[in-house]
């Protein structure tokens, strides 16, 4: 069910979120994100997450007309021309079409375990603060079906826009558990009998070919420039790496993620199907039961 709304203004108070999109960071303490473009704005509509509005050029209403009917929401649907939208938003925007929703609560640990077929495939992710290369993990983790995401105390958030638009709505199917510390909730893991593997370039211990990744895993990323806090690699079972000239510093994280992902499936020989995220109700974009 949706309802029309021609505006040219931002000025009303539902449409804050829209007004203040450079405020990425306040929108999380709102839990609250902005969603942009044709792909996402799709995909999110598709998911099970909570939609509050949508900001459209008129042609796209028609367009959507049948999916905005099948949400369970009442949704306001904002619509003015395209240039009066950037004019409001202060952003060139390609397409125009933008929509704010909920972000969906974390799932704990205990439960992303339980709901996580064996094997497991986790990821973890330490002390990223660019949104855009944490989208492009975030986009590879469901690409080769990573159940759950452990999302650092350092890291920026998943949520943020600019990373939701780099997974291109690929966070919408990604569990994400965001405990008070990286390193414990990787402790709590291995007491659970899940590997974890530290990704860390240039290391002489091992390289990513000789980790074992066919059972329970969780592969950990640092950031580019740092790589892994100490403490988080300590909390690692091993360190491995992609083996590259010594003059390469390192792969950017999301193609690093992309290398250790499609060898984790390549060892479980499931190249042509990855192992799916679990699909209980409580996982954001779980189909309905």
């Amino acid at each position: 069910m949706f309802e029309v709304y021609t505006i040219n203004t931002l000025e009303l108070p539902a449409l804050a979120p829209y007004r203040t999109m450079r405020l990425q960071h306040e929108h999380r303490r709102e839990h609250l994100f902005v969603a942009e473009g044709e792909k996402v704005v799709r995909r999110l509509l598709a998911s099970r997450l909570t939609l509050l509005s949508l900001l459209m050029p008129p042609a796209w209403v028609a367009d959507l007309a049948s999916i905005l009917h099948a949400r369970p929401e009442h949704l306001p649907v904002y619509v003015a021309e395209k240039p009066v939208l950037e004019s409001l938003t202060g952003f060139s925007m390609y397409q125009g079409l933008l929509a704010v929703a909920r972000i969906p609560a974390p799932v704990s640990l205990p439960g992303a375990m339980a709901a996580s077929p064996a094997p497991r495939l986790f990821a973890a992710v330490d002390g990223l603060t660019n949104a855009e290369n944490l989208g492009a993990l975030v986009r590879n983790c469901v690409a080769f079906g990573v159940q759950a995401l452990v999302v650092g105390e350092t890291c920026a958030h998943p949520y943020l826009r600019r990373a939701v638009r780099a997974s291109m709505g690929g966070i919408f199917q990604l569990p994400l558990v965001e405990p008070a510390t990286l390193a414990e909730a990787l402790g709590e893991l291995r007491a659970h009998g899940v590997h974890c593997v530290a990704a860390h370039p240039h290391t002489d211990q091992r390289t990513l070919a000789q980790a074992q990744l066919a059972g329970d895993c969780c592969l950990v990323f640092g950031s580019e420039g740092y790589g892994l806090a100490p403490a988080v690699r300590a909390a690692c079972d091993e360190a491995v790496a992609i083996p590259m000239p010594p003059e390469v510093d390192s792969l950017n994280v999301g193609s690093a993620a992309a290398v250790f992902l499609y060898e984790a499936n390549r060892q479980r020989g499931r190249m042509g199907h990855p192992n799916p995220p679990a699909a209980d109700a409580s996982r954001p974009g779980a189909p309905a039961a």
